[in-house]
C-alpha cells in the first residue's frame, strides 16, 4: 500500500510554487490516492486561480489530474498565524505539509517580526493544535531552506527556529511523526533569480548579479517534491532530509540563460541579509548526518529522539554551495529541464 493512500492531506501555503507542484503530484496517485487534499492559505485570489488551473486542464495526459481535482481537491482560506483557523483545518487531517512561509530575504529583513509570526508562530500553532487537542495527525513535514543552516538573515533565522520547533515537538506528540526537509533555490519558484534573469534576457536588458562570487544550490520543483516524498516514505521522527543537488555560481546561471545573446552583466552589490554561499549541512551537523539514497539525512539534534542504533557518518565537512560548481554547459541542461518557460527559451 502506498504511503498516502486514503489519507486526508493539508497543505499550508499550498498556493505557492511548491504547493502547486505538490498538489499535481499528489493527484497523479504516485503516492496512493488521498481521500482529500486541502490547500490552506490566506490569499483568496491565488486560491481562485489555482482552482481554475486544476479545473481546466486540457491535455490528455492530465485527464487523471483533472478528474481527481474534481473529487479530491478543496481550498480553505486561513492563516497559519491564526490558531483557531489552523486548528479547524487540522481536525480531520492525517498528513500536514507545512509550506506556508515568508521567504523573501530582503522583505524579512525589513519586517522581521512579520517573519517571526509566520515562520515560527505558524509552526508552533501546528504543534499546539496536535498537542492540546489529540488530533489524528500522523505525519508533519516542515518545508525548510538552506538559509536555515548557519543563518545570517532573518528568513534563515526564523526557518532555523521553525525546524527546532517541529523537531522538538516529537517529544510530547507521541502519536505524530514530525520531520523537516531542507533544500536550496528552486529554479522556477515565484520570486527566485531565474525568472528574473529570463525576463531580463527576453527584454535584452543588462543582467543584474549581486556579487560575482555568489553561489547557490539549484533544484527543480519536482526534485523538491521528491525530497518531501522521500521524507514521507522513509523518514523517522525528528529527521531532516536534504537532497544531493547541483551547485553553481549565479553569474554562470546568467551566462547559461543568455544562450547565444551577449548582454552586459552588472554587479549590483549584496542585498540586505544575503549570503555569498549557502550551506545545507553544517560542520556541527556532520557528525549526525547519514545517507539515504540520493539524500543526506540529519538526525535529530536532541539525543533522546535518535533511534538507539549505530550509524555511519557520511560527511566530514559542511555541505556548501561553494564546492563542486557545475559548468555553464551543464547549467544549460539543468535549466532546460526545470520549466516549460525556460525550456522554450533555451
Amino acid at each position: 500500500m502506498k504511503e498516502l493512500e486514503g489519507k486526508r492531506i493539508l497543505i499550508t501555503g499550498g498556493t505557492g510554487s511548491l504547493g502547486q507542484t505538490l498538489v499535481k503530484r499528489l493527484l497523479s496517485g504516485e503516492m496512493g490516492k488521498p481521500a482529500r487534499i486541502t490547500v490552506f492559505s490566506r490569499d483568496e485570489a491565488k486560491q481562485h486561480y489555482m482552482r481554475l488551473d486544476f479545473m481546466h486542464l486540457r491535455e490528455a495526459t492530465d485527464d487523471i489530474i483533472y478528474q481527481n481535482s474534481q473529487d479530491l481537491l478543496n481550498f480553505r482560506i486561513g492563516d497559519v498565524r491564526d490558531y483557531p483557523a489552523l486548528l479547524a483545518a487540522m481536525r480531520e487531517t492525517d498528513v500536514v505539509f507545512h509550506a506556508a512561509a515568508l521567504k523573501q530575504v530582503p522583505s524579512c529583513e525589513y519586517f522581521p517580526f512579520e517573519a517571526i509570526l509566520t515562520n515560527i508562530y505558524g509552526a508552533e500553532n501546528i504543534v499546539r493544535g496536535i498537542r492540546e487537542n489529540k488530533l489524528p495527525v500522523e505525519k508533519v513535514i516542515g518545508i525548510s531552506t538552506d538559509k536555515a543552516c548557519k543563518p545570517i538573515n532573518v528568513m534563515g533565522m526564523t526557518k532555523a527556529l521553525q525546524e527546532r520547533v517541529l523537531i522538538e515537538a516529537n517529544r510530547d506528540c507521541s502519536d505524530t511523526s514530525l520531520m523537516c526537509v531542507r533544500y536550496g533555490n528552486v529554479i522556477a519558484s515565484r520570486g527566485s533569480i531565474v525568472p528574473l534573469f529570463v525576463e531580463q534576457v527576453r527584454n535584452n536588458q543588462p543582467i543584474t548579479v549581486t556579487l560575482e562570487e555568489m553561489t547557490r544550490f539549484l533544484l527543480s520543483l519536482n526534485k523538491a517534491v521528491d525530497t518531501v516524498f522521500a521524507a514521507i516514505s522513509n523518514g523517522n521522527r525528528g529527521e531532516t532530509y536534504v537532497p544531493k543537488v547541483a551547485a553553481a555560481k549565479i553569474i554562470d546561471v546568467a551566462k547559461a540563460l543568455m544562450g547565444e545573446k551577449v548582454l552586459p552583466i552588472i554587479v549590483t552589490g549584496i542585498r540586505p541579509g544575503e549570503k555569498i554561499h549557502e550551506i545545507m549541512v553544517s560542520e556541527e551537523e556532520c557528525f549526525r548526518t547519514v545517507k539515504q539514497g540520493d539524500y543526506y539525512v540529519i538526525l535529530p539534534v536532541l539525543p533522546e529522539l535518535r533511534e538507539e542504533k549505530e550509524f555511519t557518518q557520511v560527511l566530514t565537512s559542511e555541505y556548501s554551495s561553494k564546492d563542486n560548481n557545475i559548468s555553464v554547459e551543464d547549467l544549460k541542461k539543468l535549466l532546460a529541464q526545470s520549466s516549460d518557460e525556460i525550456a522554450s527559451f533555451m
